[in-house]
């Protein structure tokens, strides 16, 4: 009779006293412990501001030195940079010797598995994978074939189809629960989504597609379904490290739980005070159940900010005690001094504006830059009034959010033909670039398109022309397309983008008669993105993966002589920190939101996006609220500050009055 002896994984981890990284004099207490933990799954549960990057940078380089190969470890963020920067620091501390490191986000490592075991996802090789606005146009072309644009009863549009369905996809809900949760108007549609839904997921397969969501749930199904895939990626897999934990769905936790299922290390770092993304999928209770998911969890914390003042904090911790879930933690500082933050009462939302103007000035003044100052609100009819007063004052300013790069329709054109270069069966590709060409309408295009399966050559769009009107067009379609397949590979990718550009213009000039000019710069940033990849294939899967922000470039050309004022939902400003923070418009009904009322759950997330406004803060801290309100149809009403203040006693929290100065009709220093 065979013994088997079972090796525990890495439970006596080497001493780190030896190690190129002075661990013990680069880390707190608390983080060296975190960093230098033995095998199996650890759960660091990090406040906000204390490091906890830093600390997973370190926990990488400490694996790294224990002997664990690179390319054995799996780093999971939630964007690209933030890998990318997380793994190049860990190889700095190590000269180099991390640089193999597995670093990327869910969606990407899903991606990485699907290209490896496509047939057991029952995906072709080279399939494609569409964007948010290619997923909708598969869906408004479904709703149209089955006649739903002519339901009696108003249908869901294409747009909110695809919000639906991925909502079912995130939250691993079926498509009743997602209805009953955000759109119970359309209940009683119940059984033609599900029929939809149906018909979406059987067009992708039948096409060679694979939208943003399938990207997690068909690897996971691959992983499931298929133990010698599973065992194939837990086996590259020793240890599994996770940045923000807490705002897992439930596909991304799976996806640790799998990658983890043979050598049983899994790292996870998050706060259950910042889990705010409930709407996109997230739920904290991966990180409150994080034990119960992982047998033998230690649970390490890190509780010494090195961003705020004391003062700060203390209301900081108040307010998310009001938790009715969470993890018990205090944040603290050796930071000495600090004024206590201010409620700022404002008679109304004109005089809230004109006080944050005044006091951005006022702290500018006194050498705070513009730049390291915040205006932070709930949703972005919050600053409307400041938008205009600070532009009446001249104080430059950028709001965070706007449209990604390539959501703008026309680099959605381009795309669409390098999506066909790169899958001919793309049918929502053809659709756009068929659809650009002049006199071509929508019926058109499904006699083409139902005829270019039969046909040898993939792009023969100008053979099968239904009419001799668009002959030209097509044929030029044709020839663009067959010398886009022609390159595959450096230095091609940048031959290609260029040939597509001279062919797109003339059709851009007329596609946007209006605004091209505005646009164009845009096609320009598109052709320079392209000198940073290799093929068309990465080019492709990096717009899908992680669009492009060009917000920021226009923010910073417009405003040359100093880093603007930054104005920002709180949702976007999670992970920023300032000198200098405002939360405008806290008022009850607004944070929280009235619409979080009848839901706990909903609750808690808003007390948690309160926390995370307040702990953006260093040194100062002004909360504003007006008193009085204005309702569409009811005039005026009186305000009430938000519950997650109101009953803050004084010592935290001090409450400032707004009087009217002298001079330029400004407000003066608050009177107390």
């Amino acid at each position: 009779m065979s013994r088997r002896y079972v090796l525990r994984p890495d439970s006596a981890a080497p001493a780190h006293e030896g190690f190129a990284v002075d661990y013990a004099g680069e880390l707190n207490e608390q983080q060296l412990a975190a960093a230098t933990a033995g095998g199996g799954p650890t759960l660091i549960v990090a406040g906000a501001g204390t490091g906890k990057t830093r600390t997973l940078v370190y926990r990488l380089a400490y694996l790294v030195e224990s002997g664990v190969a690179p390319a054995q470890i799996a780093l999971l963020t939630f964007t690209r940079r933030a890998a990318k920067a997380m793994a190049d620091r860990a190889a700095a501390l190590l000269e180099g010797r991390a640089a193999d490191v597995r670093a990327g986000t869910f969606h990407a490592l899903g991606l990485e598995i699907l290209r490896r075991h496509a047939p057991a996802a029952g995906l072709p090789p080279r399939f494609t994978v569409l964007d948010s606005s290619d997923a909708a146009d598969v869906l408004a072309l479904l709703r149209t074939e089955a006649g739903l644009d002519r339901a009696g009863a108003r249908f869901p549009r294409h747009e909110t189809l695809h919000a639906m369905f991925s909502a079912s996809a995130n939250r691993d809900l079926a498509l009743a629960g997602v209805l009953d949760q955000g759109w119970p108007q359309h209940t009683a549609h119940l059984a033609a989504l599900e029929e939809l839904q149906r018909r979406y997921a059987a067009y992708k397969m039948r096409h060679g597609l694979a939208d943003f969501d399938d990207l997690l749930a068909l690897a996971v199904a691959a992983m499931e379904n298929d133990d010698d895939v599973r065992r194939a990626e837990a086996g590259r897999t020793r240890h599994v490290l996770v940045d923000e934990y807490q705002d897992v769905n439930g596909l991304q936790a799976r996806m640790v739980e799998l990658l983890a299922s043979i050598h049983g290390n899994v790292t996870a770092v998050g706060d259950d005070a910042q889990a705010i993304y409930r709407f996109r999928g997230a739920d904290v209770h991966h990180l409150l159940g994080f034990s119960e998911r992982f047998a033998d969890t230690r649970i390490l914390k890190l509780e010494r900010n090195y961003r705020s003042t004391q003062p700060i904090l203390d209301l900081a911790n108040t307010v998310i005690a009001g938790a009715a879930e969470r993890v018990d933690k205090r944040l603290w500082t050796d930071r000495e001094g600090g004024e206590l933050p201010a409620l700022v009462r404002a008679p109304d939302a004109d005089w809230q504006a004109r006080f944050v103007a005044q006091v951005v000035l006022d702290h500018r003044e006194e050498g705070v830059p513009l730049g390291r100052m915040g205006v932070l609100f709930r949703a972005g009819w919050c600053s409307y009034a400041l938008e205009g007063e600070l532009t009446r004052r001249r104080i430059p300013f950028v709001k965070y959010g706007g449209l990604k790069l390539a959501e703008a329709a026309h680099v959605r054109d381009v795309v669409a033909h390098l999506r066909l270069a790169e899958n001919p069966a793309d049918a929502v590709a053809w659709n756009r670039a068929l659809g650009l060409l002049e006199g071509v309408g929508p019926k058109t295009v499904r006699q083409i398109l139902d005829a270019l399966p039969g046909a040898a050559d993939p792009y023969a769009v100008d053979a099968i022309a239904p009419s001799p009107r668009y002959a030209a067009g097509l044929r030029g379609l044709a020839e663009l397309l067959r010398t886009l397949r022609a390159g595959t590979g450096e230095p091609a990718l940048e031959e290609q983008v260029a040939a597509l550009l001279v062919y797109y213009r003339p059709l851009f000039e007329r596609a946007y008669p209006d605004d091209h000019p505005r646009r164009a710069p845009d096609l320009d940033a598109l052709e320079s993105l392209a000198l940073n990849h290799s093929s068309r294939r990465t080019l492709l899967e990096a717009l899908a993966l992680d669009p492009l922000d060009h917000a920021a470039d226009e923010s910073e050309a417009a405003f040359r002589d100093e880093a603007p004022l930054v104005l920002s939902t709180i949702h976007s400003a999670k992970g920023l920190e300032f000198d200098t923070v405002f939360v405008i418009e806290a008022l009850d009904g607004v944070i929280p939101s009235q619409y979080s009322l009848r839901h706990p759950e909903e609750l808690d997330e808003e007390r948690r996006l309160m926390y995370v406004a307040l702990t953006r803060a260093e040194r100062a801290l002004f909360v504003t609220y007006p008193l009085v309100g204005h309702a569409r149809g009811a005039g005026q009403y009186v305000t009430e500050p938000s519950r997650f203040l109101a009953s803050v006693q004084e010592n935290l929290l001090e409450p400032w009055s707004l009087v009217e100065g002298n001079s330029d009709s400004l407000p003066a220093l608050p009177a107390h």
